[in-house]
């Protein structure tokens, strides 16, 4: 059980889904054809049996696939980055390049422009965040959120780094990969290994925008690995942390560790603490701005407005914060619900009347 469950707790939301839908339609096959058991297991149950050990097998290995990535005695370079998005584009940028035996990844999961960061690097201040996730973060986090777990792989992997190698770590103009620079600068203090700051959102966006054709990037996860590919390229370039650098930031990571909010902005090269209703006001204008569905009595639904506000904001938030501060709204009365709030698909929402 408890090689299963690591290998469960490596997988990613979509993934997580797929194998779901595999495994129930190879578990109904049996269920189909159960009668059938005793008398004829070989000839009737060596299909389904077998498509269900193949996935059995595939799910068993994903921790093994996934140690391939992480730092190794022979490494040149580690790459420190935010999420799962960016983290898959690098993956595969890295392999375009044939740079995967020596290049290895860091990938920090979590969303560092929201939730407490406060005594971060104590067990009470981890605890005192993953509680604020369960309890405020619907999609994802509530069950399967634990600060104290994500921490201790960082570390772990931060351990593993070779003396010799470069570490790069990513970032861009947002408050998540900026938090984590100086998260990451801190923890690496006292390494002798090279840091070099990439922003990749920046790069791309010299290398590709043209005055009649731009995307300007809120952060790393969006940018697509053939383009990442060639920023890749420009490792060289990037900003070498010198000692007062990286002791700069360690310092900055402090005082944000030492702050209470639970959101975060980047706002003229400055992280800035906010208040936690920072964006209610940008979510009831973006509200007023639709127009909800014929027959629906006025009601829209949480997952259009959140998409409208994450589409449109040139902060990256993300959407689980956005539609934790709808349901914040309707508890307050501001606003009025028709379904029930476990997951913004599920539920719509309009002003109050009266």
């Amino acid at each position: 059980m408890l090689a299963i469950k690591k290998a469960v707790s490596t997988l990613r939301d979509e993934e997580v889904k797929l194998h779901l839908m595999q495994l129930l339609a190879g578990i109904g096959e049996l269920k189909e054809q159960s009668e059938l058991l005793e008398s004829a297991l070989e000839e009737h149950m060596a299909e389904p049996v077998a498509r269900l050990i193949d996935q059995y097998s595939s799910l068993m290995s994903l921790p093994a696939q996934r140690a391939f990535w992480d730092p190794a005695p022979d490494s040149t370079h580690v790459h420190i980055l935010c999420g799962d998005s960016f983290g898959g584009s690098m993956k595969q940028a890295l392999k375009g390049l044939s740079w995967t035996d020596t290049h290895k990844l860091i990938i920090l999961r979590e969303n560092y422009a929201i939730g407490p960061l406060e005594q971060l690097d104590t067990p009470v201040g981890r605890k005192v965040r993953s509680d604020w996730f369960r309890q405020n973060i619907t999609e994802n986090y509530n069950i399967s959120y634990d600060c104290e777990e994500e921490y201790t792989e960082k570390l772990d992997n931060l351990e593993q780094i070779p003396e010799q190698a470069k570490v790069v770590i990513w970032t861009s103009g947002n408050a998540c990969e900026q938090t984590a620079l100086r998260l990451t600068a801190h923890l690496l203090g006292n390494r002798q290994n090279e840091l070099i700051m990439i922003d990749a959102c920046a790069i791309c966006e010299q290398l590709f925008n043209r005055p009649d054709a731009f995307i300007n990037y809120c952060h790393s996860g969006e940018i697509p690995s053939d383009k990442l590919r060639e920023a890749l390229l420009w490792i060289n370039d990037g900003s070498r942390l010198t000692t007062e650098d990286i002791a700069q930031l360690s310092q900055e990571w402090q005082a944000i560790s030492g702050q209470s909010g639970v959101l975060r902005i980047w706002q003229e090269d400055t992280l800035l603490e906010v208040p936690a209703d920072y964006y209610d006001g940008y979510l009831l204008e973006k509200l007023d701005s639709l127009t909800p569905p014929p027959g629906e009595d006025g009601f829209l639904k949480s997952a259009r407005l959140v998409g409208e506000a994450l589409g449109y904001c040139e902060q990256y938030v993300g959407d689980t914060y956005f539609e934790h501060r709808v349901r914040e709204l309707i508890y307050s009365g501001v606003l009025e619900i028709k379904g029930v709030p476990t997951a913004m698909r599920f539920y719509s929402i309009r002003r109050k009347k009266g």
